[in-house]
Parts: C-alpha cells; sequence; structure tokens
C-alpha cells in the first residue's frame, strides 16, 4: 500500500498500478532490449560468419545430435525430417533431434557441409571448422558419450592407436564406442588388433 501511494504521488496512471497488482512483474524494457540486441547479434553472426554460427549453434544441442546420420548428406536429412513429420507421437528427445535437423536441412542449404567425424581431428564435445567444413565432435555419434570422447582426446595426446583394440585398452572405451566409430568410418584405418600376420610364398 505504501508503494502504492508513493505511486500515486509521482501521478503513476491507475491502469499501471492495476497491472502491478495482477501481473506483480512487469517485464523492464531495459531487459527487452538486451533480448533484441542478442537477437541481432546472433542474426549478423549467422549471415557472416555462418559455420562458426553452426559450430556453436550444435555445439549447444551436441547431446540430440546424430553426426552418423547428418553427414550422410542432404537427401538423408530431408527424408528423415519428413518421416517425422509424418508422425505425431515425437517424444521429447526425438523434438530436440527434428528442430536440429531443421537447422541441419538450412546449412546444407547454404551450400556448407560436414565432414565425417575424424579420430584424431574431432575435438570432444564441440564443433569446429576444418577445411571450409563442419567438423563434428567425437561425442556427437550416437553411443559415444561425452566422458569417453574425451578419454580418446586424452589417449590420443600419446600418439596414434595402432588397432582399434590399441583405442579400446589406452582410452578405456567401451564397445558400443568402438562400434559407433567402426561403422561411421572414422577407424577404417585401424586393424582390428595389434597381431601381425606374415604370408610366406
Amino acid at each position: 500500500p505504501e508503494l502504492e501511494e508513493l505511486m500515486r504521488e509521482k501521478n503513476v496512471p491507475e491502469w499501471y498500478i492495476n497491472s502491478c497488482n495482477k501481473i506483480q512483474y512487469m517485464f523492464p524494457k531495459a531487459h527487452a532490449v538486451a533480448y533484441v540486441m542478442m537477437s541481432v547479434r546472433i542474426a549478423y553472426c549467422k549471415v557472416h560468419f555462418p559455420l562458426a554460427f553452426y559450430a556453436t549453434f550444435f555445439s549447444t544441442k551436441v547431446t540430440d545430435f546424430d553426426a552418423d546420420l547428418v553427414c550422410k548428406g542432404a537427401a538423408v536429412v530431408k527424408k528423415a525430417i519428413a518421416d517425422m513429420e509424418a508422425r505425431n507421437d515425437l517424444t521429447a528427445k526425438e523434438g530436440n533431434a527434428f528442430t536440429i535437423l531443421e537447422v541441419v536441412r538450412e546449412m546444407y542449404a547454404r551450400g556448407f557441409a560436414f565432414q565425417n567425424v575424424d579420430l584424431y581431428r574431432s575435438e570432444a564435445t564441440r564443433f569446429s571448422i576444418f577445411e571450409g567444413k563442419l567438423l563434428p565432435p567425437l561425442c556427437a555419434l550416437q553411443g559415444v558419450g561425452e566422458n569417453a570422447a574425451r578419454a580418446i582426446v586424452e589417449a590420443r595426446k600419446e600418439g596414434e592407436f595402432l588397432s582399434k583394440d590399441d583405442l579400446r585398452v589406452k582410452s578405456k572405451s567401451t564397445k558400443v564406442v568402438i562400434e559407433a566409430l567402426t561403422l561411421h568410418g572414422a577407424l577404417s584405418h585401424l586393424p582390428d588388433d595389434n597381431q601381425l600376420t606374415f604370408q610366406f610364398a
């Protein structure tokens, strides 16, 4: 009441006082301006630094990103979107994935592309730009969690892996992680184990 009295003394309109009583919180103009300025900055980056924009955006959504699907190209992404649009029972996780795929479709439409996840070049959890394309992190592959990705990045500091088995031992990766990397083609250069086979003529 004492604040209402003070507001009336300062000739604050009754409708504003009534609004304060009903809403209890009036969205400050400065707060609204901050949102608009942030949107302008994002739009500027999206137009003038597109790959940096997409790298940042996807890095914030990496847990719902499916690098194996996305790296197969625009046609595969469009089909995945169409399949999801035909359903009306998407889970929350699938809904998040749908939003990501829409941005991926936009990125492809603008002429940009993805590199495949790379065992030595991909970061653990953040997208990066490599040779004019977006390089997904290790954990962008379904089945490779953040901890596993960080462990691989630490293990590769010791040098190149001799085999899939060497990778598994040095990074303490599970069978699921090795399979995910293998199916994606990130381990195509590695033999299964360190065993050498000699052939005699």
